[in-house]
């Protein structure tokens, strides 16, 4: 299973320079994605401010139901300081690293701040 970092999503709901490599890799691995909470609402949060509340219900009916939603377990939330303490992570980042873990999850992203945590979860690259 992979976790889809955020901004692989917004790549393509924005039309951003690499949205068709990301695009492909979420096509390819449809059957094997997760997405965590913490990301889908930054997304929804991102489309918001941008005025693009159709584009996020589109994603809410269209590729949600495709994929799954994991979160962070209560337990886990004191981890979060020690990843940006030892990896220089921001919050986000820390959390997703830490749903990785916790999940043995894979995760897919464009954010190079994770070359930091290879060694601690597997990261793959668009």
């Amino acid at each position: 299973m992979y976790l889809f970092d955020t901004n692989i999503f917004l790549e393509i709901m924005l039309s951003q320079e690499k949205s068709a490599d990301c695009k492909k890799a979420l096509v390819g691995n449809i059957n094997f994605i997760a997405i965590s909470d913490f990301s889908l609402h930054s997304i929804g949060v991102i489309l918001f401010r941008h005025k693009q509340e159709k584009v996020f219900n589109d994603f809410v009916m269209d590729v949600l139901p495709k994929i799954a939603m994991v979160s962070l377990s209560k337990e886990s939330y004191v981890k979060l300081s020690e990843l940006k303490n030892v990896y220089n992570l921001d919050f986000d980042d820390a959390y997703q690293c830490s749903i990785a873990e916790e999940e043995n999850l894979t995760i897919i992203t464009m954010d190079k701040d994770f070359k930091r945590v290879e060694k601690r979860i597997s990261v793959k690259f668009i």
